[in-house]
C-alpha cells in the first residue's frame, strides 16, 4: 500500500494536534481525573481509532482495515499490561497522584518517539530480508513462554534500567517534586527535579515492552502507515485506562496468560509466513514451504477470543476468591 505524502501529513497533524489536546488539558491544572472524565476521553479515542479503521477500509480496501483492528487490539492488550510497570514506577518514586496524569502523558510522548524509530527500522529489515520473520517469530514464541511462567508468580517489581541509573547518577536533581517542573531553583541553583527522572523510567521502559509488541503487529500487517497509526491509538488513551484501571490489575490474574497466548499464536503465525515464502538456503533448499498461514481475519478472531476469555475468567476467579473470602471470614 502506497501512502502519499499529504496522507501522512494529515495523519501526523492529527496524532499531534491529540496529543497537544491532552496535554494543554492536563498542564493547566494538574488533577486527578475522576471516572467521568476519563471515561469522556477514552470514548474518544476508542472511537477515533474505530473511525480511522473504518475509513481506511473505506478508501484502501477491507483488508487494511482488518490489519489495522488486529495491529490495534493486539497493541492494546500489550500496552494494558504496561500499567502494571507504570504503576510500580510511580509507587518506587513516591510520584504525587495529582502529578501522575502530566508524568504519564510525557513519559507516553517519549515512547512514541522511540517506537516510531523502531517501526521505521523494523519495516526496513523486513523489506530487505523476509527471514528476519523467523527471528521475530521464534523471539515471540520465547517471549510468550516466559510471559505465562511470570504470570504464575506475584512477585513482580520495578528494576531501574542502566539509562535511569545513568541519569540518576549524572544529572543534579532535588529530593522533591516541585509541581510538574522538570528544573527548580535551590539555595540559587537551577537542579532538576525527580520528575525527569519519572518520565525517563516510563519512555524506557515502555521501549523494552515494544521490543515484543512491534515484531508482534508487524506479524499482522507489514505496512509502516498501519503500524503507526495501530500503536498511536494503542498509546492515546493508556493515561485514562491507567487511572480507571488502577486496583483492579491486580484482578486480572490470567491476563499474562492471555498476553502470552496471543504472543505465542502471532510467532507461530510468522514462522509459517516465513516458511511461506522461505529463502533461507538451508531451510527447504532455499525454496518456499506450501504451509497454511492463518489470515489476517482469522488472527482478529483469535486475539479478541483470547483476550475476552481472559477477561472473563479472571472476573469468575476474582468472584470465587471473593466468595471464598467471605466463607473463611
Amino acid at each position: 500500500m502506497l501512502i502519499p505524502g499529504y496522507i501522512w501529513l494529515a495523519t501526523l497533524a492529527l496524532y499531534a494536534a491529540l496529543f497537544v489536546l491532552d496535554l494543554v488539558v492536563v498542564g493547566r491544572r494538574p488533577h486527578i481525573p475522576t471516572t467521568a472524565e476519563c471515561l469522556r476521553w477514552l470514548g474518544l479515542y476508542v472511537g477515533l481509532a474505530v473511525a480511522f479503521g473504518l475509513g481506511l477500509g473505506a478508501w484502501a480496501g477491507r483488508d487494511y482495515s482488518v490489519q489495522f483492528f488486529a495491529g490495534w487490539v493486539t497493541e492494546y492488550s500489550l500496552s494494558v499490561d504496561n500499567l502494571f510497570v507504570f504503576l510500580l514506577i510511580m509507587a518506587r518514586f513516591y510520584v504525587p497522584r495529582q502529578l501522575q496524569q502530566a508524568a504519564l502523558m510525557w513519559g507516553i510522548l517519549i515512547a512514541l518517539v522511540l517506537r516510531a524509530f523502531f517501526i521505521v527500522v523494523g519495516a526496513a529489515v523486513i523489506a530487505r530480508y523476509s527471514w528476519v520473520f523467523y527471528l521475530f517469530g521464534i523471539f515471540l514464541v520465547f517471549t510468550a513462554v516466559h510471559l505465562a511462567r511470570e504470570g504464575e508468580t506475584d512477585d513482580e517489581e520495578y528494576h531501574e534500567n542502566a539509562i535511569v541509573r545513568w541519569v540518576s547518577r549524572v544529572l543534579p536533581s532535588t529530593p522533591e517534586f516541585d509541581g510538574s517542573r522538570l528544573r527548580t531553583r535551590v539555595g540559587g541553583r537551577r537542579l532538576w527535579t525527580p520528575l525527569l527522572v519519572v518520565l525517563i523510567s516510563l519512555g524506557t521502559t515502555d521501549l523494552l515492552f515494544a521490543l515484543d509488541s512491534i515484531p508482534a503487529i508487524f506479524g499482522l500487517t507489514q505496512e509502516a502507515y498501519i503500524v503507526f497509526a495501530a500503536n498511536v491509538f494503542a498509546l492515546l488513551g493508556l493515561r485514562q485506562l491507567y487511572f480507571l484501571l488502577g486496583d483492579l490489575l491486580a484482578r486480572l490474574v490470567y491476563l499474562s496468560v492471555g498476553l502470552a497466548v496471543v504472543l505465542g499464536f502471532i510467532g507461530v503465525k510468522l514462522v509459517l509466513s516465513a516458511l511461506h515464502t522461505n529463502s533461507v538456503p538451508f531451510i527447504n533448499g532455499g525454496t518456499p514451504v506450501e504451509v497454511p498461514v492463518p489470515s489476517t481475519g482469522l488472527s482478529l478472531a483469535v486475539i479478541v477470543a483470547v483476550l475476552a476469555v481472559t477477561t472473563v475468567a479472571s472476573i469468575m476467579r476474582g468472584k470465587a476468591d471473593g466468595g471464598a473470602s467471605v466463607e473463611s471470614g
